[in-house]
């Protein structure tokens, strides 16, 4: 690629209401998506069954929102992955980074305008979810489609990173956070280690959708790297509605520990790279009142990557391997 060319890179994430009124807008936007609800007649039905859902959910998730800070902190955290990001690409050429969420402000729409303001030459779209789902990336990347049709970007060529679960530096990220949380438990302590996902229906899965195998995949690579010895399992939650959904649950995966005496837990977000709702307030208050209630002494939960270093630096490997350009890495091996 030419030096002068600048890039452009869309951070693309699920988006959270930024004060207790803005929950059941952000909620009604969610369940609006094509890509969530979807069935026959979807299209004359999805608004309004989106309103009574988010009408009758708000009322059931204010409280937990109010309990983290009376609005999610995902915005604060993807900005400043987006800033630190930007500092570590500009080191090896032009770039400008942008925020795109899903369901909440700063919309899709807003990034694709300042992108055009910003006149890059190459653009570079990033998921913010290591692993594939059509419910995630899928609907960020249909949403951004129908934006662009009318912008000139749509001439401008893009890059598309769909996953990154087994990117060396993303599992090096993960494992740094995972050791710093097991430094809290006494050596030689015995601990289970929990891998907490989010959540999917089955009826995704059984289309073809990977994000299933590629958590297991990224479990599994996990603690190859890691060399742990510690017993470990996966787990889902955040189960939205009556339907079938992946399991076991949170809940369920918690009270069989317990069973079986299970009595120092550490839990792993692994599908999760910001702390939000579903981290800091269902695993870190919820079920670890739950854990604590059901006699497991030792609860823990590693915070999510944030604007971890190591996981700034993967992300920028993505990115210049994307369009071309030769990582620090690869610079480094070169001149060993």
């Amino acid at each position: 690629m030419r030096e002068d060319k600048v890039v452009g890179v869309v951070l693309f994430q699920l988006g959270g209401p930024d004060s207790l009124d803005a929950i059941e807008p952000f909620l009604y936007n969610l369940f609006c998506d094509p890509d969530i609800i979807d069935f026959p007649f979807a299209r004359l039905a999805r608004k309004p069954l989106a309103r009574l859902i988010s009408s009758n959910r708000a009322r059931k998730v204010q409280s937990h929102y109010a309990e983290i800070g009376g609005k999610s902190p995902i915005l604060e955290y993807t900005t400043q992955q987006a800033r630190a990001l930007e500092n570590e690409l500009s080191k090896i050429l032009p770039s400008k980074v942008f925020v795109a969420m899903r369901y909440w402000h700063p919309l899709t729409e807003a990034a694709l305008r300042a992108a055009e303001v910003a006149s890059v030459d190459e653009l570079v779209l990033l998921p913010l979810y290591p692993q594939y789902s059509r419910t995630t990336t899928g609907s960020s990347l249909n949403e951004w489609n129908r934006q662009v049709v009318d912008s000139p970007l749509r001439n401008v060529p893009a890059k598309i990173i769909k996953e990154f679960h087994t990117h060396p530096a993303y599992l090096d990220a993960v494992i740094e956070k995972m050791q710093i949380s097991l430094s809290k438990f006494n050596s030689g302590e015995k601990l289970h280690l929990l891998f907490s996902a989010h959540s999917v229906p089955i009826s995704v899965i059984e289309t073809g959708d990977p994000y299933q195998e590629q958590i297991e995949t990224t479990v599994e690579l996990v603690m190859r790297r890691g060399a742990w010895s510690h017993p470990h399992s996966v787990c889902y939650q955040s189960k939205v509605g009556a339907s079938k959904w992946l399991q076991p649950s949170l809940h369920e995966t918690l009270h069989q520990l317990a069973t079986n005496g299970i009595r120092n837990l550490l839990v792993i977000p692994i599908a999760f790279v910001s702390d939000h709702v579903e981290t800091l307030n269902e695993i870190d208050l919820e079920a670890r009142k739950e854990a604590l209630d059901l006699g497991i002494e030792r609860f823990e939960m590693m915070p999510g990557l944030n604007d971890s270093p190591k996981f700034i630096r993967a992300l920028s490997e993505l990115v210049l391997t994307a369009v071309g350009a030769r990582t620090p890495r690869e610079i480094s091996t070169s001149c060993a």
